[in-house]
């Protein structure tokens, strides 16, 4: 069972953690145009918004002041 969860969890990673140019751009592009949506509770908004800044410091992406 253990076996099946580590290489599944490797398979996930190698996948939707990627570091490739591609995927950083297509996250920024995400946040980007991140905006809050009628009718959705604070608290979801907040929840997506973190996910998505962790999912950007996951391949190391810088974002600055600037952004």
């Amino acid at each position: 069972m253990e076996k099946t969860l580590t290489a599944l969890w490797k398979m996930l990673e190698t996948l939707y953690v990627t570091k490739s140019l591609i995927n950083r751009l297509v996250l920024k592009q995400r946040l980007f145009t991140f905006c809050m949506n009628e009718g959705w509770l604070l608290r979801d908004y907040i929840s997506q918004f973190i996910t998505l800044l962790n999912d950007l410091k996951n391949v190391e992406v810088q974002i600055d002041d600037e952004d």
